[in-house]
């Protein structure tokens, strides 16, 4: 049975210059109709693919807390009435700092939300009107003070690198400020210059200076330096966790395991089929009216796939891919597919293994994408 929901809600106040997510300006939108739509989704995708218990639900974007209070909790509401889970489902929601109000936080709790990831990307706030974000350093430790009083605990910060114009000295005081603010889970992404966006005009245009991938790797390294004498294990590559705070949601991807994607422009894994709904509102929301759901892409995902998938998305984790799981889920073992190839990336300092599991090392990390390639078409 699948246990893991993602719902997206792609209504944002402001754009920020890298997203490339499926999100719109909030101004003179049908919301209250995309809700109705997220509602008959969720219930006609619970009667095609029955599940009575969720273990993590994932509510992402655009931006969750856009929605006003009367919103929220009509959103909240249909989440309650469709999907079964109880105080142990790792219930997430994604957050801005200025967005999210005293108000927002009690309806949350209320209805059954017990962990945040909150949007801070940088605590340079030059660096934040650079990149399109309008909160303040102020405001997040607020927000996180607010929340910890109303019994979040399980909070996660995201961090960005590489971003335009950041020196060393500016990521080293960002990620200092984070571990003061003692949240035990913290996702730091280097920038990727995705079509589509602001970056990506500018970029094209001459007007987008870009670090040197020194300056990345250096930044990255410190990252994982300084998160490990603080306590945190990086469990995956972009993520850094206290003990048990690690996200669970997340690791279903990581571990190639089946999830709905509900709201415009989700993908889903259900039933060995991945699917991809529209992404523009008004298509979303007729094709769910008429339909049920509003899948635009329907991918029969082969076994041969699968264990692609299985290799260099498990690779992410810090555990790596478990040998004994691959066998069991595929009655192969991974040597007797992929020896040549694990092979090679071990000779080139990418790959160790233990009796257990194969995983990065160091430098793996560093060159994640080289490693997980070499996965892609072998069979």
């Amino acid at each position: 049975m699948i246990r893991a929901a993602y719902l997206h809600i792609p209504f944002c106040h402001h754009i920020c210059h890298y997203c490339d997510f499926n999100k719109v300006f909030f101004e003179n939108q049908p919301v209250e109709q995309y809700l109705e739509a997220v509602n008959k989704e969720m219930e006609k995708t619970m009667e095609n693919f029955p599940t009575d218990y969720f273990k993590t639900i994932f509510v992402g974007g655009g931006t969750p807390t856009a929605l006003t209070e009367e919103q929220l909790e009509v959103f909240l509401q249909g989440v309650k009435k469709y999907l079964p889970f109880d105080e142990e489902t790792e219930y997430t929601f994604e957050a801005n700092p200025n967005e999210l109000t005293v108000e927002k936080l009690q309806l949350m709790k209320k209805y059954g939300v017990n962990r945040l990831s909150i949007g801070v990307q940088t605590f340079n706030e030059e660096l934040l009107k650079k990149i399109g974000r309008v909160h303040t350093n102020s405001q997040v430790e607020q927000v996180i003070a607010q929340a910890k009083d109303h019994g979040f605990h399980n909070i996660s910060i995201d961090l960005m690198y590489n971003l335009p114009g950041q020196t060393m000295e500016d990521f080293k005081q960002s990620i200092e400020k984070a571990v003061l603010l003692n949240v035990p889970h913290i996702s730091s992404y280097s920038l990727i210059v995705e079509p589509k966006t602001v970056f990506y005009n500018l970029h094209r245009k001459g007007k987008l200076h870009l670090l040197p991938q020194e300056k990345e790797a250096e930044m990255y390294e410190y990252l994982m330096d300084i998160l490990a004498s603080e306590g945190y294990e990086q469990y995956e590559i972009s993520n850094f966790a206290k003990k048990g705070f690690e996200s669970k949601h997340n690791l279903t991807y990581w571990e190639n395991n089946e999830y709905f994607g509900i709201g415009a422009g989700a993908h889903g894994y259900m039933n060995e089929v991945r699917r991809a709904n529209a992404g523009p509102l008004k298509k979303y929301i007729h094709a769910v009216e008429e339909k049920g759901h509003a899948y635009i892409e329907e991918h029969k995902v082969t076994e041969a796939e699968k264990m692609e998938e299985e290799m260099f998305l498990g690779l992410r984790k810090g555990e790596g891919v478990n040998k004994a799981i691959f066998e069991t889920k595929f009655s192969r073992s991974m040597d007797s597919i992929f020896h040549e190839q694990i092979e090679d990336l071990k000779k080139r300092g990418l790959l160790e293994e233990d009796k257990q599991s194969v995983f990065l090392t160091r430098q793996g990390k560093l060159l994640g994408n080289e490693v997980f390639s070499q996965f892609i078409g072998v069979i």
